[in-house]
This record gives structure tokens, sequence and C-alpha cells, in this order.
């Protein structure tokens, strides 16, 4: 029987503030299969953003595992661990995180730059990256020069130039427009249909959690379908 492509069991994870201890995850279990497309709502605070940094290997929890095609990855040593974020998985944040100094296509080749991947095989998927998802004639442009919707292209394009099984995209439109919104929702749906990129797109955006295949909603520190219908 083949493993789970993403397997979270039991996961708990709490912070401690001001001295008192908040517990944010409370035994999360959620199975996601590849190529799946799947939203995560929740109220403000619910812990979806805390759920998301655990998927992606950002923070660890306090018990629990998180299997990856079978792997449990917390098992790893602290480099394996980076190694595995820095090329399974693609962040989208609320925010780009665009380096202003660089251009559009300089920052979308950036973490392949970084892993030395032969610069100029790598600014050509760069500017191949920025052409699919509608910025190719903005390649040559700062942050400066970008609209916020743009801003979030590029950052989605940077998410995909080290070819992750993984995307995770933490409120992606949560700084734009409902129209420019929009733009960023069908490029998720694009990218997932045409790449066959697994997604988990956090968000408290209904209208795009119901354009998504599946749907989870984060409440009480546990995660469960969610019937948006």
């Amino acid at each position: 029987m083949t493993a789970p492509f993403l397997e979270v069991v039991d996961v708990y994870k709490s912070y401690f503030l001001n001295g008192k201890r908040i517990d944010v995850l409370r035994g999360v279990n959620v199975r996601i299969e590849q190529g799946e497309l799947v939203s995560l709502i929740g109220a403000s605070g619910s812990g979806k953003s805390t759920f998301l940094h655990v998927a992606g290997t950002l923070d660890a929890p306090a018990a629990g595992v998180m299997r990856f095609k079978g792997q449990s990855v917390f098992d790893m040593n602290d480099a394996q661990v980076a190694e595995f974020r820095n090329t399974k998985i693609g962040f989208v944040f609320q925010s780009h995180f665009l380096l202003p100094e660089f251009t559009a296509a300089e920052n979308v080749a950036m973490p392949a730059l970084i892993h030395r991947r032969e610069r100029r095989a790598t600014m050509t998927a760069a500017r191949e990256l920025l052409e699919r998802v509608g910025l190719g004639h903005r390649a040559d442009h700062k942050p400066g020069e970008l609209s916020g919707g743009e801003s979030q292209r590029v950052a989605l394009a940077r998410a995909l130039i080290m070819k992750p099984d993984l995307l995770l995209a933490d409120e992606p439109t949560g700084n734009l427009d409902p129209s420019t919104g929009e733009g960023i929702h069908a490029l998720l749906r694009e990218v997932n249909k045409d790449l066959g990129i697994t997604a988990v797109v956090v968000t408290h955006n209904e209208v795009l959690a119901r354009s998504l295949p599946r749907r989870l909603r984060l409440k009480d520190g546990q995660v469960l379908d969610a019937d948006l219908s």
C-alpha cells in the first residue's frame, strides 16, 4: 500500500506568551494525497499559519509526527530538514518578500542560485516561469516598479523555481483587491493542474476556499473536513 504524500499525525504545538501557555494545535491529524489542491480556513488566530509552518518545516511540533511519502521528516537532522525544505517545498506568503535591488527574474532565480545551480540555465528557467505567470514582459523590472499583484506573481514563480513537490501558500491574496486576488487564485489552480504540484492554501477567503477541490477547516486546534456549500 502506497504511503500518503503528506501525513500529519497527532501534532501538537504551543506557544508561551507573558508566561502563559497557548495551545494552538491540539492533536492535528490530516492526510493529503499527491496532486491534491487543498484550502485551509479558520477563524483569525485559529492556528492556520502555525499548521503551515509545521507542514513546511519552518517550525517543529511539540509532539506528533509528519511523514512525507512515508518518511518521518522531523526524525531527520537539521541539515537534512533544511535540504528537504529548500528542495521539496515552495512557499508563497501574504507579503511577497522580494529583494528590492534585484530584478523580477533574479528574484525568481534566487533560490536556485543559492543552491549553486548553473546561472544561465537558472535565469532561462526563471524567465520561463515569469512567462507562465503572465509577467515575461516584466522580467527585467525591479519590485518597486511592479504592482502588488505582479509582485505576488513573481513570488509564486520564485516558489516554483526548485520544482517543489509541495506548494504552501499562506494568505497569498490577503493584501490584494478581489479582482487581482482572483488572478492569483486562477494561477494556483493552473499550477496544480498543469504541473501536478500538490498545494495547500491557507486563506480567510471562503470564495477561494470554495473554488478548490478539497476544503479543510482548523477549529479548536484540530483540522476537520469543511463543508462550505
